[in-house]
């Protein structure tokens, strides 16, 4: 999986913590700390973005060419 840099949104209420990621739609977690609430939401935004690349793979026609570009 590639490496990069997210944004989570961290809040606390009623003793959990709650997270979400404004650059993956639908990525979020929760947790008893800030830290098992990072590592949910990080779990969560790896298996959207594996799950969109492969849905997005599946249907390619036979003359696409695959490539990797960098964006800072």
């Amino acid at each position: 999986m590639m490496a990069n840099t997210y944004t989570a949104i961290v809040e606390e209420d009623d003793g959990w913590f709650v997270a979400w990621c404004p650059e993956v739609p639908g990525a979020n977690g929760q947790g008893r700390t800030k830290a098992e609430v990072l590592e949910n939401l990080t779990d969560a935004i790896e298996l959207i973005l594996f799950d969109r690349l492969a849905e997005a793979l599946n249907d390619l026609p036979a003359n696409a060419e695959r490539v990797s570009v960098n964006v800072a």
